[in-house]
């Protein structure tokens, strides 16, 4: 619990003021002198955004049940959400839009995301299909990439992130594989990506009609009480400039 909180970089006290328990307990609690009771380490996990799987995971090692379900997608208790992600998807078209799990495999697409897909080896694209894997794979996307140095950066670093936060071996084995990739030199390019005010890391992709530039958002959802639905998230492109818009909407 102490490294979930270091990592939220909360102090004792204020998670101990969030979760209306006291500093003295907090501490007993965290160095082992104290066993939590199922219903306080669920609301410390609550309080530390602490994702659905790992809390699970919390409360074997404290000698308790897990209380979160992981339901397959194909299940028939799935089917709302099925369609909020597709209604979703379709609504962001003409613009790119997936979803994807948290190993970052594709789960739906909309129709704007093939014509994107174009000269990507077949391989790649048998499933499960790891989004990752296609945009920095010799064979994928990083041919088409123009700032791909730049790009393959971001993605590594963003990764990065999510192993430490979630200690997951696939990610991390993931992550492993594509900085194994080829890591081409474009910092002329970089310099180029400057134009969007360092506030976002474009993808820039090059087309037979021209570059396309993007930008990207990740929604969840915020009441998931399943694992499944705690891990789902969905990746949406949207035009980085008006060249991109004007393409994507012909």
């Amino acid at each position: 619990m102490r490294e979930w909180r270091q990592h939220r970089r909360l102090s004792q006290l204020d998670l101990a003021l969030n979760a209306d328990v006291s500093t003295r307990h907090l501490s007993f609690m965290e160095t082992g002198r104290a066993l939590p009771s199922r219903e306080m380490l669920v609301r410390l996990a609550e309080h530390l955004d602490v994702p659905l799987r790992e809390r699970n995971a919390l409360l074997v090692a404290a000698g308790y049940a897990p209380v979160y379900a992981a339901t397959p997608l194909d299940d028939p208790a799935m089917r709302v959400v099925k369609e909020a992600v597709d209604l979703v998807l379709a609504g962001h078209e003409p613009y790119p839009a997936l979803a994807i799990d948290r190993h970052w495999n594709l789960v739906a697409a909309n129709r704007a995301v093939a014509p994107l897909l174009d000269g990507v080896s077949p391989d790649l694209l048998t499933p499960p299909v790891n989004v990752l894997r296609i945009s920095l794979h010799p064979d994928g996307l990083a041919q088409r990439i123009v700032n791909i140095g730049h790009w393959r950066q971001h993605i590594l670093a963003r990764l990065m992130r999510q192993v430490e936060l979630s200690n997951d071996p696939a990610l991390l084995d993931l992550r492993k594989e594509l900085a194994a990739y080829p890591a081409p030199d474009d910092s002329g390019h970089r310099l180029d990506d400057a134009r969007y005010g360092g506030l976002v890391v474009p993808i820039r992709l090059r087309m037979d009609t021209g570059v396309l530039s993007f930008f990207t958002t990740t929604t969840v959802f915020g009441t998931a009480v399943d694992i499944t639905l705690d891990e789902l998230a969905i990746e949406s492109f949207f035009p980085a400039d008006t060249a991109t818009m004007d393409a994507l909407r012909r």
